[in-house]
């Protein structure tokens, strides 16, 4: 798991948080976090508003430069900013089972066919939590997905 903490105020969390992300974001974390949740409730699909809110919650505090890229074009890596978002979350007593769960694994379809090319080890930890899902649960996450990718906007480059 990423080991980076980033402060409220420092330089990472407030421009990963208000202005940039990385290519596949074309905005900063508040306003993408703004945009799934616009797209939740234009699709009537009220059972997602609260993870849209929260699912990345975690991502400023963990926001790092990982790469040659990162540092080329002033953006950020988030690894594992879900379970980091999920850690934030899970003693919520607010918060439904159901909700962390989303916020936990919703990015688990995509770090699953990222993993298969760069590191198998990931793969096959992740492919053992997505056997452990119940078919509801799996079939939310790949809607939860459509909504995430909507509220990134076009990319950049």
């Amino acid at each position: 798991m990423n080991k980076t903490n980033n402060k409220i105020f420092s330089k990472p969390f407030l421009k990963s948080l208000f202005f940039i992300q990385n290519k596949w974001h074309q905005h900063g974390v508040l306003l993408h976090t703004l945009r799934v949740l616009y797209n939740v409730i234009k699709a009537k699909d009220y059972k997602f508003i609260a993870a849209a809110i929260l699912h990345d919650i975690g991502k400023p505090s963990c926001a790092f430069k990982k790469d040659e890229e990162d540092f080329e074009f002033d953006e950020y890596s988030f690894s594992d900013h879900e379970e980091r978002s999920y850690q934030i979350i899970k003693n919520w007593f607010f918060v439904s089972e159901y909700t962390k769960k989303i916020v936990r694994y919703h990015y688990l379809i995509r770090d699953i066919k990222k993993s298969k090319k760069e590191d198998l080890a990931r793969y096959a930890k992740k492919v053992d939590i997505w056997e452990s899902l119940d078919d509801d649960l799996k079939e939310d996450l790949a809607q939860f997905l459509i909504y995430d990718d909507l509220g990134k906007g076009k990319k950049r480059r």
